[in-house]
Order: structure tokens, then sequence, then C-alpha cells
């Protein structure tokens, strides 16, 4: 079983920035295309962002002017900058691999990390 963990969320007023981290105990991290989800109150998980083992990004139409994803290999670590924040974008974030169909690929979530966008 992989263990993700997130964190760097908190309360960020609209306009603001924040940056997310995920650490994923996977010998492999290197391997795996990477994404991050989200899921709003009332609203299904959603893929926002991911990141290919060749460094290839891919963001929603609703966030690519804004939201930049990265990784550190050597660190099992994936990253969300996130600028131009939106109250819309207010939500649970969370990390996992990215399968097939753009499915998250772990058996697992980790519990996520709150990003509340708020005047």
């Amino acid at each position: 079983q992989v263990q993700l963990v997130e964190s760097g969320g908190g309360l960020v007023q609209p306009g603001g920035s924040l940056r997310l981290s995920c650490v994923a105990s996977t010998s492999i991290f290197s391997i795996y295309t990477m994404g991050w989800y989200r899921q709003a109150p009332g609203k299904q998980r959603e893929l926002v962002a991911h990141i290919t083992s060749d460094r290839i990004t891919n963001y929603a139409d609703s966030v690519k002017d804004r939201f930049t994803i990265s990784r550190d290999n050597a660190k099992n670590t994936l990253f969300l900058q996130m600028n131009s924040l939106k109250p819309e974008y207010t939500a649970v974030y969370y990390c996992n691999a990215v399968g097939s169909g753009l499915q998250p690929f772990f058996g697992s979530w980790g519990h996520g990390t709150q990003v509340p966008v708020s005047s």
C-alpha cells in the first residue's frame, strides 16, 4: 500500500497564492504519472493537473493559466503552485498516480489538504 501525505493547504484570499506538497512512499515514484485531484463541497472529485515521468504537464481548462504542477523525484514529492486563486477553487486537494482514462491508480487516498478561498 502506498502512503500519500498532502500538505500546504490553508485559508487564502481570492487572488492569493498557495503551494501544495504531496509525499508518496513508493520506491518507484519516478515512473508514475502523478496528479492533483480536488473535491469541492457537494461535487465529485476531479483531476485538475497531472505530470508524466518525462515532466509533461496537463491542466484542466479551469486552472491552466493559474496552476503549475511539478515534481521532485529525489524526494518522492509532487507540488502544485496555485496562483490567482478564485473562490470556486475551494476544495480538498488530493494527490494520486494517474492511470488509464486519467483515473486514480493507487488503491488508497491520503487525507487531502483543505484549501478554502475566501475573503
